[in-house]
């Protein structure tokens, strides 16, 4: 994309800026880019901000850092972001997300190192699962009841101070 004036290249900072923003705000900041869904000190990428190397980072570059990635989202390179071409931006974030999780669950459950998970190995109990089921199994008989299943939720409830919803509280939504 070729930016032909000062203006134009104005108002792609600016709709950069507000989409930018607004995909934040609407993302919940979980997308990639500054908003990581991490803390305002760690949100900054140093290394793809800090464009001349000078261990600082200008509002010029931040700038500009935005404008490309809005440009990277404006496939048509229209100058507009459609709806469709921020599902697709927001697709592939999920997908790079999604691949990421896939690797990790792998590299966690794969008992014979051969890249792949099989049934016996999704199915496995972890250590975790495992610490799981016998602090639910309050009795100790092997297995967990309707009544030791609705104790947890109960005590799960009052530890987040007695949120419910989200799957949280009381019965996470079953009857």
């Amino acid at each position: 994309m070729t930016i032909r004036s000062p203006l134009a290249a104005l108002t792609l900072a600016a709709l950069a800026s507000v989409a930018l923003t607004t995909a934040a705000l609407a993302d919940g900041g979980q997308s990639g880019g500054m908003h990581q869904g991490r803390g305002a000190l760690q949100m900054l990428d140093f290394t793809a901000l800090d464009t001349d190397a000078d261990g600082k980072v200008t509002q010029t570059e931040i700038d500009a850092f935005r404008a490309a990635e809005v440009a990277g989202i404006d496939t048509d390179a229209d100058g507009m972001i459609s709806a469709a071409e921020l599902a697709a931006h927001h697709g592939a974030q999920a997908q790079a997300r999604s691949a990421t999780m896939a690797d990790r669950m792998i590299a966690r459950k794969d008992a014979n190192g051969d890249g792949m998970l099989s049934a016996a190995e999704m199915i496995a109990p972890q250590t975790m699962g495992a610490r799981m089921f016998k602090r639910l199994d309050t009795d100790g008989d092997g297995a967990i009841s309707k009544a030791e299943a609705d104790a947890a939720g109960e005590r799960m409830g009052e530890g987040r101070g007695g949120r419910e919803g989200r799957g949280h509280g009381r019965d996470h939504g079953r009857n």
